[in-house]
C-alpha cells in the first residue's frame, strides 16, 4: 500500500472518531443520566483528542512522493 492510500485511511479514522464522539456526546448530554453519562462523556472526548491527534499527523506530515 503506497504513504498516499495509508494517510487517507489514516483521516478516514480521524473523522470516524468525529463523528463518533458528536453521537455519544449528543448521547451523554440529552439522553443519558447518572454513572452512564459521565462514561460516554469522557469516551467522547477521547475520541475526539484522538482524531485531534490523527488530524494534525496527517496535515503536518505534508505530502506523499508518489
Amino acid at each position: 500500500m503506497s504513504p498516499a492510500m495509508l494517510k487517507m485511511y489514516i483521516s478516514f479514522a480521524g473523522m470516524g472518531f468525529m463523528f463518533l464522539s458528536l453521537i455519544t456526546l449528543y448521547f451523554s448530554r440529552y439522553r443519558l443520566n447518572g454513572v452512564l453519562k459521565l462514561i460516554t462523556g469522557l469516551v467522547a472526548y477521547i475520541l475526539m483528542f484522538a482524531a485531534g491527534l490523527i488530524i494534525f499527523f496527517v496535515v503536518f506530515t505534508g505530502p506523499t512522493s508518489d
